[in-house]
């Protein structure tokens, strides 16, 4: 969660990136809002287009979608929304109580927690949507990928949007207001990537490339998992779980709005 969306992770077990300055913005439904990486490198969070409705860009990849969608990281849920209006089956995840509860209020279904916890509907997801700079959770693209590998039915398909420029980097950053950079909460490790580097992550893990393409300065690439299920590391082994562990409500209920 193109000007690059890095969005929805976070640095400890505490509300890092949930903290009041991502809250406010989805509350208010604009920014300024950046990450910081530690060398004072600002990279904007665009929050007012999260916060509207689904886009052409968006509605165009929302058609490409097959049967039930995951969205991780879904933000305040414009997408989910957007699949419920036309009477398909989605659900949102994200780690932000707010945000959550922004796609509640719009008609989305969303639970908050990581994607490296528990899920409902593991292994029978047909599509996973990976967008708004939602590649870059956890800092740790290949663990990503295999944990996306688990939710998704043998064959399924992902959705993710890359950068638009070819990168590939592993970066600490936080959560600042407006252009005076002000620091907010602890560093947590984010990851950047464009379409190449991308392919070079998912290609060894089994993913097969469906699609790539570019619509109005997003990129995208469409990607396969492995036809059979192949054994693979549980969901709460990977080295990104603890900068992605969340509080959240029991079972697979939406968190009610704040």
């Amino acid at each position: 969660m193109t000007t690059a969306h890095e969005v929805m992770v976070r640095g400890t077990a505490e509300h890092d990136w949930s903290a009041d300055p991502y809250a406010d913005a989805l509350r208010a439904g604009r920014g300024p809002l950046f990450l910081r990486r530690s060398d004072g490198w600002l990279l904007p969070l665009d929050v007012e287009r999260w916060c509207g409705r689904a886009d052409a860009v968006d509605l165009r990849v929302l058609d490409r979608c097959e049967g039930a969608v995951l969205d991780v990281g879904c933000g305040p849920g414009r997408l989910v929304a957007e699949l419920a209006a036309q009477g398909r089956t989605a659900l949102g995840i994200d780690i932000s109580e707010a945000a959550v509860a922004h796609t509640l209020s719009i008609g989305g279904q969303a639970v908050w927690r990581s994607v490296f916890e528990p899920m409902p509907g593991e292994r029978r997801w047909n599509t996973v949507l990976l967008l708004d700079g939602n590649l870059g959770i956890g800092g740790d693209p290949r663990a990503l990928l295999r944990r996306l590998a688990q939710l998704l039915l043998p064959g399924g398909l992902l959705i993710a949007e890359t950068a638009p420029v070819d990168v590939d980097e592993r970066i600490d950053v936080r959560i600042v207001r407006g252009t005076d950079a002000r620091v907010t909460g602890a560093l947590f490790p984010w990851a950047r990537l464009g379409t190449p580097a991308l392919l070079r992550c998912a290609r060894p893990l089994g993913w097969r490339t469906v699609a790539q393409w570019s619509d109005d300065g997003r990129c995208f690439v469409a990607l396969r998992s492995r036809d059979t299920s192949s054994r693979a590391e549980p969901p709460n082994s990977t080295a990104v779980i603890s900068s992605q562990r969340a509080r959240k409500p029991s079972a697979d209920r939406p968190v009610a709005d704040s």
